[in-house]
């Protein structure tokens, strides 16, 4: 079957990979380079404990994380 749309985003995909070294983390290090120099704001939920059971567990930075479970 094919689908113009999947084959947009696998192209798309490869594009963006070998653009970035070929690698996940050179794409991860990329992405994240581009939105820091964006000057957006990111948008971060707030954790609580009815959604994450983490109410109290902070994590090295200071914000909650989930429990091991």
């Amino acid at each position: 079957m094919n689908d113009p749309i999947l084959d947009d985003l696998h192209a798309t995909r490869e594009r963006m990979l070998a653009e970035s070294g070929g690698t996940l983390a050179g794409l991860v290090s990329r992405l994240q380079k581009e939105q820091s120099e964006s000057g957006r704001t990111i948008w971060v939920p707030k954790r609580t404990k009815d959604c994450t059971e983490a109410d109290g567990q902070p994590e090295s930075n200071g914000n909650p994380i989930p429990s091991a479970r």
